[in-house]
C-alpha cells in the first residue's frame, strides 16, 4: 500500500471495485487512511439510480462513507459515447478529490492488455502501448491503479467466494463496442493459441512505458525550449525539426494540458505539412475538440470555434457584455458611459483614425501590424457612437471615443 494520502476508491458495482472496495474495508490501516468510496451515475441506463443506490447501500453495509456523483454525458462533441462518458466520469473524480487523497481503481491485468490491444490498432506510439498508468495526478490527489498485475479471475473468485453482490451492466456484453469486442471475441482465441498472451502483452507495455518515460525526458526539455508561456504557442520549426519519437508525444502533451485532444495520424500528417507553409496563409487544422493554427511560425491551439452572427449587435453602456464567441466587453474602472454605444461585429472595410494618429486607417492593416491573431479578428468587438466607429476593442480609441471613455477604457476579454 502506498504510504502517504487518505484513500478512496472508485466504485462503480461492477465485480473488479466491490473486490476492492471490499477487501479494503477489512484492512484496519486502510480506515484508518479515511477510507471512502464515490460512485458516478451517468445516468445512460434506466437502472444507473437503482445501481447508485445499490453502491450506498453495499458500502454502508461494509462501514464504508459513499458519495454519488451525477454528471451529465456530452457525447454531441463527436468523441462517442464511451469517450464521453469517460470524460464526465474522471472530469467528476478530479473535482471530488481531497488535497493528497488517492483513488483507486479496479483496473487489471487483463484490463491492461485490452488497453494495448486498443492503443496497438489505433496506431498508438510508446507511450500508449505502455497502456494504463499505475499512477498519475489526478484534480488536487493521485490516481492510482493498485491490481495492474493481479489477473481478472483472482478477482471475480474473491467475489464469488464471500458471495458479494454485485451489478451487472448489460453495456459490458455489446460486442458492438470495442473494448467488449476485445474481451469477448479476440483475446479469447488469442489465449487459445497463445496461453501466454494477456501475460507477454502486459509485459511488452512494462518495455514501453520504460521507452516512454526515457524519450519523455528529452521532449520534456525540448519543449522548455519550444514553448512561449506568454502565449501557449510553439515554434513550429523547431518542433518539426524534432524526431518523429519525440514530436509525437510533445505536440499530445502540449495539446493535452491545454484541455484538448490529440489528432490522429492524417491530421498529424496534414499538422507536419502545413508547418512548411508560405508566408501569407494561415492553415488551421481541425479535428474533433480542437483546432490548430499555423500563424507567424508558431502553432496555436484552440478549442473549436462558436459559429458567430455577422449581423450581431448589442446596445452597451459599460455593463458587462457577453460577446457571441464567448468573450466579454466590460469597462474599467466599473461604471457608466454617459452615452450609449452600439456594439458590432466586423464586416470588412472598416476604417479608423486612433487618437493621435495623423491618419484615418483600415482595420485590417491595424490587426495585421499589432500581431493580432486572425482567429480573434471576426469577434472583435467593434464600438460605435451615431453609426461613427469610435473604437476597435480595448485596442484603439478614435478621438471622439477618448472623450467619451474619459478616465474609463473598454476591456475586451477574447473567448480564445
Amino acid at each position: 500500500m502506498q504510504p502517504e494520502g487518505a484513500l478512496c476508491v472508485a466504485y462503480s458495482g461492477g465485480p473488479d471495485s466491490t473486490a476492492l472496495l471490499h477487501a479494503l474495508s477489512e484492512l484496519p490501516l486502510a480506515r484508518a487512511r479515511g477510507l471512502r468510496a464515490l460512485h458516478v451515475d451517468h445516468g445512460l441506463h434506466a437502472a444507473s439510480h437503482a445501481w447508485a443506490e445499490h453502491c450506498r447501500q453495499m458500502a454502508q453495509e461494509w462501514g464504508v462513507p459513499c458519495l454519488v456523483l451525477r454528471v451529465e454525458v456530452d457525447h454531441a462533441r463527436g468523441y462517442g459515447l464511451e469517450a464521453a462518458a469517460r470524460e464526465a466520469r474522471y472530469r467528476a473524480f478530479a473535482l471530488s478529490l481531497q488535497p493528497g487523497e488517492r483513488l483507486l481503481l479496479g483496473h487489471h491485468r487483463d484490463d491492461q492488455a485490452e488497453t494495448v490491444l486498443l492503443k496497438l490498432l489505433r496506431g498508438a506510439g510508446p507511450e500508449g502501448l505502455g497502456g494504463m498508468r499505475a499512477s498519475r495526478p489526478l484534480g488536487e490527489g493521485t490516481l492510482w491503479r493498485p491490481l495492474l498485475d493481479v489477473p481478472r479471475a483472482t478477482l471475480r473468485a474473491y467475489v464469488q467466494e464471500r458471495e458479494l453482490p454485485c451489478i451487472d451492466d448489460p453495456s459490458n456484453a455489446d460486442s458492438r463496442l470495442s473494448r467488449n469486442f476485445l474481451r469477448h471475441e479476440v483475446l479469447p482465441r488469442l489465449n487459445q493459441h497463445w496461453p501466454q498472451a494477456v501475460e507477454s502483452i502486459v509485459h511488452s507495455a512494462r518495455l514501453s512505458r520504460a521507452g516512454a518515460e526515457a524519450l519523455e525526458q528529452q521532449w520534456r526539455h525540448a519543449m522548455a525550449e519550444l514553448l512561449d508561456p506568454a502565449t501557449g504557442s510553439l515554434d513550429a520549426a523547431g518542433w518539426l525539426a524534432l524526431p518523429h519519437a519525440l514530436r509525437q508525444p510533445l505536440l499530445d502533451h502540449w495539446l493535452h494540458a491545454r484541455g484538448l485532444p490529440a489528432p490522429t495520424t492524417v491530421q498529424r500528417e496534414q499538422i507536419e505539412r502545413q508547418c512548411r507553409a508560405r508566408d501569407g496563409q494561415l492553415p488551421c487544422i481541425r479535428w474533433n475538440g480542437a483546432e490548430l493554427h499555423v500563424w507567424k511560425a508558431r502553432l496555436w491551439a484552440l478549442p473549436p470555434r462558436r459559429a458567430i452572427d455577422p449581423q450581431w449587435q448589442a446596445c452597451w453602456q459599460g455593463e458587462p457584455l457577453a460577446l457571441p464567441d464567448g468573450g466579454s466587453l466590460l469597462l474599467e474602472p466599473a461604471g457608466q458611459l454617459t452615452e450609449a454605444l452600439v456594439v458590432r461585429l466586423r464586416q470588412g472595410g472598416e476604417q479608423l483614425r486612433p487618437a493621435g494618429d495623423a491618419h484615418t486607417r483600415e482595420l485590417r492593416d491595424l490587426f495585421q501590424q499589432s500581431g493580432m491573431p486572425p482567429w480573434r479578428r471576426l469577434a472583435c468587438p467593434l464600438l460605435y457612437a451615431d453609426e461613427e466607429l469610435v473604437g476597435v476593442g480595448d485596442r484603439w480609441l478614435s478621438t471622439r471615443g477618448a472623450q467619451l471613455f474619459g478616465t474609463n477604457r473598454p476591456h475586451w476579454q477574447p473567448a480564445y
